[in-house]
């Protein structure tokens, strides 16, 4: 039976058309009818994907408070060389665009922007405001001086200058611990202000401890329902999926039942004489790697076991038939064509570990906490959207790095090359 599109293309020309225009114009539509079929998912994926990481990467950069509300001031400021104080002018627009902003949204804004330059700078900015309008015919320069002293360093002028631009790296900078010095150049926070490397670095070793816990927990229970009968796999698939019925939070309120002192855990443990006295099992990492491995071990087990399923058993009675021993046929046959599920499961529970947010905060203490336990407070609490954001692109961009390096090293195109070679 012939389709319509073959019937048009090979039936009699009546209109002399070539065949090879025929054939132009029949792939044409081919073409646009599945465009129209995916349009509806390209859409959706910008805009519930590409449109919200847009505005989220714009958002680490963009720095509209001191711009927006002080232009003027940073005009007379811009060919100021730094060093001495900046000229009268500038005095004079700081004062009216300053008494500009009083009792807007705007004003707290600015004094936000420019105590994150330097600490102190929003009672700076809203003592200021409180004296303005300054007195008709006074000096600007020596009436701010007179509001407080630090109107008199240049330092001053130079925050406001650092906080003025439209796109800023500051929020880029101090999700590193680094930051802008008076001289322009990069450098790192003091030491007692430091927090985010440490965070971040907590972040990935505790994603790796917890994806090597599954790894090691979910490669026996894949290959063993790979090469169960298939009654047997089933029932053991329902077990895996089990967790998946059930609410994160209700998982975690269920190990926090467990693992306090009072808990079934530790009863059964000095039931036993194991131990003489409870553990502490909540409010550390140990609670934390628990919880955590029972809810992602499922996405460990699930990518290998459809690897291990695709398998044949010919490989290895091949081998063992050959001589070779069983654990070393395992090793040299077996286990290389695992790769492809090994990579996709280390890079699912590892991506998703470390975006995780409600275990930690429940059952671990402020030692615990990760990146995204940062990204809520700048978002819930401070309202701090540029910091939010910067740390979300870090985290951003360590997941992409990491699937590179799964792509470069375990995807699907370098496991066919190295069966190729």
């Amino acid at each position: 039976m012939t389709t319509a599109t073959e019937n048009a293309v090979f039936a009699p020309p009546t209109d002399g058309r070539p065949l090879r225009k025929r054939l132009r114009n029949a792939e044409r539509r081919r073409k646009l009818l599945y465009g129209c079929l995916i349009l509806p998912l390209a859409v959706f994926l910008i805009v519930a994907f590409v449109w919200p990481i847009a505005s989220l990467l714009a958002r680490s950069v963009d720095n509209p408070e001191v711009h927006d509300n002080l232009p003027d001031t940073l005009a007379q400021l811009g060919d100021w060389s730094g060093k001495d104080l900046p000229p009268a002018p500038a005095f004079a627009a700081f004062a009216r665009e300053l008494e500009a902003t009083k009792g807007s949204p705007a004003l707290p804004a600015v004094a936000n922007r420019l105590n994150r330059e330097e600490t102190g700078y929003r009672s700076l900015v809203m003592k200021t405001a409180r004296k303005l309008p300054l007195e008709a015919g006074a000096d600007p320069q020596a009436a701010l001086i007179d509001i407080d002293e630090r109107w008199g360093e240049p330092a001053t002028w130079q925050a406001v200058r650092r906080a003025g631009g439209a796109l800023t790296p500051f929020y880029l900078l101090a999700a590193v611990d680094r930051s802008v010095d008076a001289d322009g150049q990069v450098v790192s926070v003091p030491a007692d202000e430091a927090v985010y490397v440490d965070v971040l670095l907590r972040t990935f070793w505790m994603s790796l401890v917890v994806t090597a816990c599954c790894l090691l927990l979910g490669f026996p229970v894949a290959y063993l329902m790979a090469n169960l009968p298939a009654k047997h796999s089933n029932a053991l698939m329902i077990f895996v999926l089990l967790p998946f019925w059930t609410s994160v939070l209700e998982r975690v309120a269920a190990w926090i039942v467990l693992l306090q002192n009072e808990g079934l855990i530790n009863r059964l443990l000095i039931a036993t004489g194991l131990i003489d006295s409870p553990l502490q099992l909540l409010f550390n990492r140990v609670g934390v790697y628990v919880a955590m491995v029972h809810i992602l071990l499922p996405f460990m087990v699930l990518p290998l076991f459809s690897v291990m399923k695709g398998i044949s058993p010919v490989y290895m009675r091949a081998a063992i038939s050959l001589g070779c021993p069983p654990f070393k046929s395992f090793r040299k046959v077996y286990f290389p064509q695992t790769l492809p599920g090994i990579g996709a499961g280390t890079l699912l529970v590892f991506i998703m570990c470390m975006g995780y947010y409600i275990t930690p905060a429940l059952l671990g203490s402020p030692q615990e906490q990760m990146v995204s336990y940062f990204i809520a407070f700048y978002t819930n609490q401070t309202i701090n959207w540029g910091m939010a954001a910067a740390l979300s692109a870090v985290l951003l961009a360590a997941t992409l790095a990491l699937y590179l390096v799964y792509a470069r090293y375990l995807g699907p195109t370098r496991t066919q090359a190295g069966k190729a070679r």
